[in-house]
């Protein structure tokens, strides 16, 4: 039986409130991955047909060549650049990048480490040879090239 009369909607509690907040914080801040470079230049990559994904992005150093972003054409020109890490860098500074990256990388997986190249599509081979150059004079033999997956519409 119901009593008839007034139904009074009883208060939502607020006191949890903040230990969701405080959840929520510690899984984004447990979660987020920080941007570790910004990129100075562009690239489109390249497109191909049979692409292979990288097992292991840890054990990847890029290399990024192509023009400089809009903002800095002014100052450095059009003409391709090579950026390692956060900086501009010519061929001869990237024996020192592998040294680097080398020293950073745990002993064991020295021999895992790949040389990912980014190369910008219009970008001639010149420089691109010159890189190549200066990863083998650094014994840096296990290269790849980044590109994007041309997508088949006909399968879809």
């Amino acid at each position: 039986m119901r009593k008839k009369g007034t139904k009074e909607v009883p208060p939502v509690s607020t006191a949890s409130l903040p230990d969701i907040v405080f959840m929520l914080l510690f899984f984004f801040m447990v979660t987020t991955v920080m941007r570790e470079t910004s990129l100075k230049v562009t690239h489109i990559l390249p497109k191909a047909k049979e692409v292979a994904k990288l097992e292991r992005k840890s054990l990847v150093a890029y290399i990024h060549i192509g023009p400089p972003l809009k903002p800095l054409q002014k100052i450095m020109g059009t003409e391709p650049r090579i950026q390692l890490d956060d900086a501009f860098a010519t061929p001869k500074d990237i024996i020192t990048f592998v040294e680097k990256v080398k020293a950073e990388t745990n002993e064991a997986e020295v021999p895992l480490l790949t040389y990912s190249l980014k190369v910008d599509q219009d970008t001639k081979m010149g420089v691109v040879v010159d890189v190549k150059q200066e990863l083998r004079k650094a014994n840096a033999l296990k290269i790849n090239y980044s590109s994007t997956k041309i997508i088949d519409k006909s399968k879809l």
